[in-house]
């Protein structure tokens, strides 16, 4: 487990983010956490095992992305161990958020289901918030093109409210509470970043046939606006779950 804090650093001061894949990490989520006084620790649950128990007791848990399926538990078994931990972790209704698998595993954790969208979206482009969304601190998201990189889709489990969709994937925010948020789209990376996905994403872009060029120039143009409103979005999120 990769860490910046101190062996004594309370749980309620740590950041733990749940990571599949070593380049989808916090991204601008990070000094956002620092600056608030949490230190931030990785648990790499490809390599090692998932401590049930400091998921639960962490102050706030992300779930973060990768290009696995939350129902493929039997090709990844840690997975199984992950949905177990999460299960707990939201039941304690614990500050807790999902991006894309992330926000998969979370739905499934809580008894929705995942299907495969109407089309995989790859790209950037805007959501379109729900009145729920509108009222939510996804508002400053509104006409903010925002990464999308996905096939599935999470269902909205019981008692969450449906916070944004596009015409391919109607199901893009849920939330549960003011300490629960699940995102299908990537609100955490910089455009800076997203030379990483290109090269560790090319065989997605060759089976989707696009050409990693307009993805540069298209985060390129989305970066100033896609940067404030990201950072105000999760700037006012992390202060509603009492982060």
């Amino acid at each position: 487990m990769t860490t910046t804090d101190t062996p004594d650093t309370p749980p309620h001061r740590t950041a733990l983010a749940i990571r599949h894949l070593g380049f989808e990490d916090l991204g601008l989520l990070e000094p956002l956490l620092r600056e608030r006084g949490h230190t931030v620790r990785y648990l790499d649950v490809a390599t090692e095992p998932v401590d049930a128990a400091l998921v639960r007791a962490a102050g706030l848990v992300v779930v973060l992305g990768g290009p696995i399926g939350a129902d493929d538990a039997d090709r990844y078994p840690f997975l199984a161990d992950e949905l177990t931990a999460l299960r707990a972790r939201l039941a304690d209704g614990s500050p807790t958020l999902g991006i894309c698998l992330g926000a998969q595993l979370m739905a499934r954790a809580l008894g929705a289901a995942i299907s495969p969208g109407a089309a995989r979206e790859i790209g950037y482009a805007p959501v379109r918030l729900t009145t729920d969304g509108a009222s939510s601190p996804l508002r400053h998201l509104e006409g903010v093109p925002v990464l999308h990189w996905h096939d599935d889709m999470f269902g909205i489990p019981d008692g969450a409210r449906l916070l944004a969709g596009t015409p391919a994937c109607p199901h893009q925010a849920f939330a549960l509470g003011s300490r629960v948020l699940g995102l299908q789209f990537h609100l955490e990376t910089p455009v800076e970043e997203i030379e990483n996905w290109l090269v560790g994403h090319a065989g997605d872009l060759v089976e989707a046939g696009i050409h990693p060029a307009g993805l540069r120039a298209a985060a390129a143009e989305a970066g100033p606006r896609l940067h404030a409103g990201a950072t105000a979005a999760l700037t006012e999120w992390l202060a509603t779950a009492g982060c």
